[in-house]
């Protein structure tokens, strides 16, 4: 039974509709443009009505819509918090969806880390695994654990909010609003360690000394990184030293098949590989991280979108209160 798919974003709502094998046999995608509140969840259903009415229109009987969220969903409530998105503290998604997809669908909600493992363990880099990490390292850092085949979600739905994992002392009030990797290693960090620097070291010249410091992106730091500038090598050097030691942590806490590095920067930084593996081995539990594999993902941010699909085929499996 064919299923629908909505990866939500603070930028853009990917859509797909998926056979039964997991396999996208229609898709969309649409911006946010500066949406917030209840335009969002408007977005949403319309591209779930739209999807829906595609199906019928074409012969397929959807069983079941899968959404990631880009922040936390409380099983409980039904309800998501998604910082990026104004308005969401607590916003009833899961009512708002059941209440279009109707009795006979079934809806499932997880948080973009999760399916992103989702995905992985279904077709990319972590296929067939059964514990697997799926490291998402963008503007913020997130990650989705799966243990015995199941995605770890802990007592109040946070499980992998490794952003705020602690791996430098002394502590800076620079790690209040998103946490001390988060602010070291991630796409916002990078560019926040670049403009510290530079504010530092004014006399040292370079390719980032010639961009605005409020304009300044990771992806200016790894331009300037390929054209030698020492500064970029700096902040990169860091944040492979950050990267190494969260790998090292997640593989002597829960001993994966695979550690997957995804999100925006991998990407970018999918070229650091071999240096961020060497640290990781420096810090981790010896046998553990001797029987890991670390990979980039295979399928870049379609990673998300595949999870959903595999989040609705799930929920197929599962009986609901909300199906006949």
């Amino acid at each position: 039974m064919p299923v629908i798919g909505l990866d939500l974003g603070g930028t853009k709502l990917a859509a797909a509709i998926l056979g039964e094998d997991g396999t996208i046999v229609h898709r969309a995608q649409c911006r946010l443009e500066g949406r917030g509140g209840d335009p969002v969840g408007q977005l949403v259903t319309d591209q779930l009505d739209e999807f829906l009415a595609y199906g019928r229109s074409h012969n397929l009987a959807i069983g079941a819509v899968g959404v990631s969220v880009p922040g936390i969903y409380h099983r409980e409530t039904g309800t998501v918090w998604a910082p990026n998105i104004p308005g969401w503290e607590s916003y009833p998604l899961r009512d708002l969806l059941q209440s279009r997809a109707g009795t006979g669908v079934a809806v499932a909600i997880d948080s973009d880390r999760a399916c992103s493992i989702l995905g992985e363990t279904a077709r990319g880099a972590a296929r067939g695994c059964r514990h697997a990490i799926f490291l998402a390292v963008g503007t913020g850092i997130g990650a989705g654990i799966l243990v015995d085949g199941r995605v770890l979600r802990g007592a109040h739905d946070i499980a992998g909010a490794v952003g705020w994992m602690a791996l430098d002392r002394p502590y800076r009030t620079e790690y209040d609003a998103c946490g001390c990797f988060e602010s070291q290693a991630s796409g916002a960090g990078i560019a926040h360690q670049a403009r510290r620097r530079l504010a530092e070291s004014p006399d040292q010249d370079g390719p980032l000394r010639r961009i605005d410091p409020a304009r300044l992106t990771a992806r200016d730091v790894f331009a300037a990184f390929d054209q030698g500038d020492a500064l970029a090598e700096a902040v990169l050097a860091d944040a492979v030293a950050c990267w190494g030691m969260a790998v090292a942590n997640l593989v002597s806490l829960f001993n994966p098949e695979v550690v997957v590095l995804g999100g925006g920067l991998f990407g970018p930084a999918a070229r650091l590989l071999d240096r961020i593996v060497a640290e990781a081995r420096r810090w981790a539990q010896p046998v553990s991280i001797q029987r890991v594999a670390i990979r980039v993902t295979t399928l870049g941010p379609e990673a998300c979108l595949y999870g959903t699909g595999q989040l609705a085929l799930g929920a197929l499996r599962t009986p609901s209160p909300f199906r006949d």
